[in-house]
């Protein structure tokens, strides 16, 4: 884990508790790949990250994909979820609204501003 995230092995005798929400992210992270999972869920990994930190997690989220791990991410940041994705879905008011591609989704721009952009 300190090989996917060295600024954990930089940090390592602190405790949770008092480590950087970017930090206690990647901790979350490598916590769940010690059981080594077949399917991770992420809910909004970047959720309150310095933007350093956004393309941190989102490079090891790539890096578990192409490791064979499925990743089921929920997120916000468009830029993000295109960049791990393989397959997309946005709902809106309780049904799928767009299955597809990450293509498909940056190609419809009526879909984005209807139903992910403020």
């Amino acid at each position: 884990m300190y090989r996917l995230f060295p600024q954990l092995a930089l940090r390592r005798d602190t405790p949770a508790g008092v480590l950087s929400g970017g930090e206690q992210q990647m901790l979350a992270l490598a916590r769940a790949l010690m059981g080594d999972p077949d399917l991770l869920i992420v809910d909004e990994p970047t959720e309150g990250l310095a933007p350093q930190l956004v393309a941190q997690v989102a490079d090891f989220l790539v890096v578990l994909r192409e490791r064979g791990v499925s990743v089921l991410l929920i997120e916000q940041k468009l830029p993000v979820a295109l960049r791990i994705a393989d397959r997309c879905l946005v709902m809106g008011h309780g049904r799928v609204v767009l299955d597809g591609a990450p293509a498909a989704l940056s190609a419809d721009a009526a879909l984005r501003r209807d139903w992910l952009e403020v």
